[in-house]
């Protein structure tokens, strides 16, 4: 089933198809809108949230909707996944539906109790966010938190992973900013001396808070965004439904919600069709959300590979693919970040 979902999605992607029949093949889904840390680039700054987590009937509702056709999950959103008091119980629910998990975590509340809860549950990939090599640095961008607690909580859960033999794989990354740009080199040296870390991902800056004037050129919309056609798709905590993730943070309305439709309507509503019709015709720039994006946007032979590829394959690969673009390793044309500044 999840083959043949794929096969529809690749087919409805090469023939820029505005309707689709078939489900996305990744989510991002918000359990939680809480979060214990004030950062300068997050999305929380402009949008305020609400100390909410995801009822079991609107997650529920999603797993069950796209269960048979969904194959990785990304258990993230605007709030810190290990506030949900029920982000175990939700790993293992996926894990039941055949669908496998993501999280990021900001560190402070994974203590040695915690990692040995989240090591005994099948979650698939960790991503230990921490975004500078220096006190300074790390305590500016991520407020609240304190640098040798984080480090050392992120140390110990990598060696646990370790010592257990767990398949889980760790990925430590730093969202690339212009404070902490010069510490690439000792945030790579650091993370890849640590038993256990599996990656270091340094990732480009996908949110135009530190950056309000980026976004892309008229020319970056040769390829259509591969968002629209294989997801992820992004559900916040209430289960309103936005088209990626960049979408919310930009204003963008929701095209549905998941208690209130279904999700193959949503999939397929008006307003998805639009936003296809557009990108698949070189217009994507049309659209105001579009415009405003800060977020790469890959070759279409990269896209292709990724509906061959199970889902769960595809995000283990990702940092390895950024990595090797970045340092020119691979052609720069497959991963095109945005680089204008508007006048």
């Amino acid at each position: 089933m999840r083959v043949w979902n794929r096969t529809k999605l690749l087919w409805g992607y090469l023939a820029r198809r505005s309707r689709l029949g078939a489900l996305p093949v990744e989510y991002i889904v918000e359990t939680t809108a809480k979060c214990n840390l004030y950062c300068p680039m997050c999305p929380r700054e402009t949008h305020k949230q609400p100390k909410e987590d995801m009822t079991d009937d609107v997650f529920e509702r999603l797993i069950r909707q796209a269960g048979s056709s969904a194959e990785h999950m990304m258990l993230i959103g605007l709030g810190e996944p290990l506030m949900d008091p029920k982000i175990i119980r939700r790993i293992e629910f996926c894990h039941e539906h055949s669908i496998s998990t993501l999280i990021s975590t900001n560190g402070t509340l994974l203590d040695e109790r915690f990692a040995a809860r989240l090591l005994d549950t099948p979650l698939d990939q960790i991503t230990l966010s921490f975004d500078g090599a220096r006190k300074e640095t790390f305590e500016f961008y991520r407020k609240g938190a304190k640098f040798e607690k984080v480090r050392d909580n992120f140390v110990r859960f990598s060696r646990m992973k370790k010592e257990r033999g767990s398949k889980l794989q760790i990925v430590a990354q730093l969202v690339r900013m212009e404070g902490n740009a010069s510490e690439v080199d000792d945030f790579i040296g650091f993370w890849r001396a640590t038993p256990g870390v599996d990656l270091i991902r340094i990732k480009e800056d996908e949110t135009n808070l530190m950056r309000p004037d980026a976004g892309h050129a008229a020319g970056d919309w040769k390829h259509p965004c591969h968002y629209l056609w294989r997801g992820p798709l992004y559900v916040k905590y209430n289960g309103d439904v936005y088209p990626c993730c960049q979408s919310y943070p930009l204003d963008g309305a929701p095209v549905g919600n998941v208690v209130e439709q279904p999700l193959t309507q949503i999939w397929n509503s008006a307003a998805m069709q639009e936003m296809r019709r557009l990108h698949a015709s070189g217009r994507g720039g049309e659209i105001d959300v579009c415009s405003r994006c800060c977020t790469t946007i890959p070759h279409p032979a990269l896209v292709a590979g990724s509906l061959m590829l199970h889902g769960r394959t595809v995000r283990r690969l990702m940092p390895v693919v950024e990595r090797l673009t970045y340092l020119s390793k691979l052609p720069s044309k497959l991963l095109r970040p945005p680089k204008r500044q508007r006048a």
